[in-house]
């Protein structure tokens, strides 16, 4: 679970939704490594990258072997629900509540509209999931390769009906500072920050994002905005159509007189019996034609009976 993510923010933007404190109380804004190979999707898949947050204790002096936590960064992750009456399941993107708006969210925090929607990427608020880390560098030398696990918990009662898990969520930049800070927050302090928790939201969307290999805004849409296009005829389909609309003659059916139902009572037709369709009789001119040919036969021809 929770390995389907999406993170489309562009690399500058990204970098200001994850500015933090420094213990002088001043704002900073992480440092990339290797910032070239971050791309941005709607649907990111377990075999894609993702960005994580590190301490930078790990980029200086400490090695990468010792206090292997991070921070996970998405704008949501997508959860599906099986349904109990069909075999088809309705995927779900599940993210923290956003700033609100002008124009009302729900009971959940979810955005209602199209325009409430566009609005709330310009100032984000990113999931941060707990995990750990691991590198490997190849013994013959070579790029190092990182790897990360999302750690997971219970659900809260919100996404129970969802899914029975999802990801340790570190609700604010405190919880984020104390998980990095590996050097300071021992292993069981910061395992007390590991618990679900209910401040998230939801909703669903389109099953566009089932198949990974689709990226486009509809994957992370609410379902009741999404626009569903109608195919548009091909060129030659339409010249077809409007020359059987001007060429084919019409023909219309010869109507038998009905009787108006009115004047038959409504709750007798249900005790009325059809009667049997009339047996089909030969032409009568072709019986005529048939027994005059019997007087006419010579005798010689019939049978003599003794």
């Amino acid at each position: 679970m929770c390995g389907r993510t999406s993170c489309h923010l562009p690399r500058d933007v990204l970098t200001r939704a994850c500015a933090y404190h420094d213990r002088q109380g001043q704002q900073r804004l992480p440092e990339w490594r290797d910032p070239e190979k971050y791309y941005p999707s709607y649907n990111k898949s377990p075999q894609s990258s993702s960005p994580v947050l590190l301490s930078r204790l790990h980029l200086e002096k400490v090695p990468l072997g010792k206090g292997r936590r991070c921070v996970v960064l998405a704008d949501g992750f997508y959860e599906w629900q099986r349904s109990q009456v069909t075999s088809q399941s309705q995927p779900y993107f599940i993210y923290f509540p956003q700033v609100k708006t002008e124009k009302a969210e729900d009971a959940t925090g979810a955005v209602d509209s199209a325009e409430t929607w566009g609005k709330a990427w310009d100032n984000w608020r990113l999931l941060t999931m707990a995990g750990i880390f691991d590198c490997w560098e190849p013994p013959e030398g070579g790029d190092p390769l990182y790897s990360y696990t999302i750690i997971t918990v219970d659900s809260c009662k919100s996404l129970t009906d969802i899914h029975p898990r999802m990801p340790a969520i570190l609700d604010g930049e405190e919880a984020v500072s104390k998980w990095l800070d590996f050097g300071e927050v021992s292993t069981q302090e910061a395992l007390k920050l590991i618990h679900p928790t209910d401040n998230i939201t939801f909703h669903p969307v389109s099953s566009v994002v089932n198949n990974s290999r689709n990226d486009t805004p509809e994957c992370v849409t609410p379902l009741s905005l999404v626009v569903r296009k109608e195919p548009k005829a091909s060129g030659s389909s339409q010249m077809m159509m409007q020359w059987l609309a001007t060429k084919s003659p019409k023909k219309e059916e010869p109507r038998s007189p009905q009787k108006d139902q009115s004047d038959v009572p409504q709750w007798t037709s249900q005790f009325l019996q059809r009667s049997p369709p009339p047996a089909k009789r030969a032409a009568p001119g072709l019986l005529d034609r048939w027994l005059k040919r019997d007087k006419e036969e010579p005798a010689a021809k019939r049978p003599h009976c003794q």
